[in-house]
């Protein structure tokens, strides 16, 4: 998910796909774009109504337009003073109706683009949830939090402050200048005399503050996906003394963020003024031209405001298109997410759906690789029968957490088939598989919110009574009573609250209410207390008993019981049989078990 934006100034491919998600909410589309144009049809009445109102107060013979006699209350038109009255109170009229449609307008493109940005987030949303782990494990949460948020929320600025309102400013400028040719084509031409230094100067801001946008998103992102990622793992920075380090990477990452930033103000620091002075020429030749033709007051002052309408969007329409662009850049950034291939695909709704698994596992020849070549898995082969217990040991790396993570269709495999109860696990519904397999990992993941939440992950099928129960079948109730408010206590975030025995013990109980057909069970004890390592024995025994289980076992207690112990070395199967079995090989178990039973001999000691 690279940041480097397209070299494309503008894509409209990529425009149509963003305003796919406006289909829903394309009457308010409609009804901007109208609005739009009723504004930019608007804006040159006031000024002529006000070289109307000059004119007339002078003794200059003025020509009211049939359309303004219709609005003016059958006024005696001929009368000075009845006249200017009436265009007075009509243009207080229109200052309210051409508010109220501003109003409108906003609101319209505002709403319009949060809805757009409550779907595609949603839709980022889902996507991410189907991802395969091994986007994961190589894109930042930090990366993927800037997606989710930062990116989508610049998307909505497409609608409200980007291509509608360009739209609008261009339709003002257009409008006007046609009104300005109309009443007085010479005059025009010459207040029109420094525009192409406007022109050039709108085209630079717009390109130095594009980059400078690129720039700032980047550093933005990077700044999310440090700040996550130092934030999870502070235990390991403070622990290890790396505060002076990891502050000194932040600071340069900041220090860009500012760079950046200070960029684009430079851009407008140096823009706002050349438009200013820009104008101030264009009234000044305008001043010139009218005293040196005799031209009238009226005309003068109408002219003047009209200019101030086609500088006033020009003043912000570059900075417009430039939060267009980064809309763009930011949509371009999200849909890379929406369009990732690398998912867990999931069944037809007509797919293999078991109301209840029997539990019987094949692993045929699997092969498994997280980025190839570089297989972590080899030729795997081995099978289990329903109602069984295999323990995987091994070394570390030795593939035993692979193993398991195919199981349930967390990744993909490269080469062979796995099966339950003689179905490929591809032909399998994905969330009837996943319902099915229980899993207690040795580094459980525990929400911010209360015991009761995590243990039901607010299902709302799962009363508490059946919580309850569930803790006193595998003797924890009376652990999770002890603690304040008991099913109740918040355990934080990541349940960094409660030891890591703890946090596993109430894994166990939101495996058993699910009650799965299948087990997964990383039972490691070697960072845990006694009392809490007794727990989780009990705890074990009252899961596996009458599920197909596979454990990756620490335990000699556990190896010992297990029908089955799958020796892996370097992902491939070295050993496999029961433990007098393997023992009597005097392989690779024979030697993992002497270095085990030595291991708790000197702890004894």
């Amino acid at each position: 998910m690279s940041d480097t934006p397209k070299k494309k100034i503008f894509d409209f491919s990529l425009l149509g796909r963003v305003f796919r998600f406006v289909r829903p909410y394309r009457s308010f589309f409609y009804v901007s774009l109208l609005l739009a144009i009723v504004m930019a049809a608007f804006a040159p009445i006031r000024p002529f109504l006000i070289q109307l109102t000059l004119d007339k107060a002078t003794g200059k013979q003025v020509m009211v337009p049939g359309w303004l006699e219709t609005f003016l209350f059958r006024a005696d038109l001929s009368d000075a003073t009845q006249f200017i009255i009436a265009v007075s109170i009509f243009q207080v009229i229109f200052l309210f109706v051409e508010t109220a449609i501003r109003f409108l307008f906003s609101f319209a493109t505002a709403w319009m683009g949060q809805s757009v940005v409550k779907d595609m987030r949603n839709a980022v949303y889902k996507k991410i949830l189907s991802l395969n782990l091994g986007q994961f494990d190589k894109t930042p949460i930090g990366t993927l939090t800037t997606r989710t948020i930062n990116d989508i929320e610049s998307i909505n600025d497409i609608f409200s402050d980007g291509l509608i309102p360009i739209i609008a400013d261009l339709l003002t400028i257009i409008i006007t200048l046609a009104t300005m040719f109309w009443i007085d084509w010479r005059l025009t031409l010459i207040s029109l005399v420094p525009f192409p230094v406007m022109i050039i100067a709108t085209y630079y801001f717009k390109e130095s503050v594009n980059k400078s946008f690129i720039r700032v998103r980047n550093a933005v992102a990077a700044l999310n996906a440090f700040v996550q990622e130092h934030i999870t793992g502070m235990q390991v920075v403070q622990a290890f003394a790396a505060e002076g380090r990891e502050f000194d990477k932040f600071q340069k990452i900041n220090a860009e963020h500012r760079n950046a930033n200070i960029k684009a103000i430079f851009a407008y620091s140096v823009f706002f003024p050349v438009v200013e002075v820009v104008l101030a020429v264009s009234t000044g030749l305008l001043v010139w031209w009218i005293a040196g033709q005799s031209l009238d007051a009226g005309l003068l002052v109408a002219f003047i405001l009209y200019l101030n309408q086609i500088f006033r969007p020009l003043r912000v329409i570059a900075d417009k298109f430039n939060v267009l662009q980064m809309g763009m850049i930011a949509a371009e950034r999200v849909l890379k997410v929406l369009d990732n291939p690398d998912v867990t695909p999931d069944s037809p709704a007509d797919a293999y759906h078991p109301e209840r698994m029997k539990g019987r596992i094949e692993f045929d020849h699997v092969s498994f690789a997280y980025a190839e070549p570089n297989y972590v898995l080899k030729d795997i082969h081995f099978s289990v029968k329903a109602g069984e217990t295999v323990a995987l040991v091994g070394h570390t790396g030795s593939g035993k957490t692979s193993i398991i993570s195919l199981l349930n269709r967390l990744y993909h495999i490269q080469k062979g088939e796995i099966r339950i109860d003689g179905v490929n696990i591809e032909q399998y519904q994905l969330d009837s598989l996943r319902r099915h397999i229980g899993v207690v990992l040795q580094d459980v993941f525990l929400f911010s919110g209360s015991v009761m939440d995590n243990i039901t992950l607010r299902n709302p099928e799962i009363s508490r009574e059946q919580v309850i129960e569930a803790a006193k079948m595998i003797g924890v109730d009376e652990f999770i009573r002890q603690l304040p408010g008991g099913y109740d206590y918040n355990v934080m975030e990541r349940g960094s609250t409660l030891s890591l025995g703890q946090r596993q013990l109430l894994s166990f109980i939101r495996a058993l209410l699910y009650d799965p057909a299948i087990l997964i069970l990383d039972e490691a004890t070697s960072s845990i207390d006694t009392e809490s390592e007794m727990l989780i024995e009990k705890a074990t025994e009252a899961l596996i008993s009458g599920r197909t289980s596979i454990v990756i076992a620490h335990r000699l207690s556990t190896i010992r019981k297990a029908d089955k112990i799958i020796v892996l070395d370097k992902g491939e199967i070295r050993e496999m049989g029961n433990h007098e079995e393997l023992l009597a090989l005097d392989g690779f178990y024979a030697k993992l078990h002497e270095m085990q039973f030595d291991k708790k001999r000197a702890i004894l000691v």
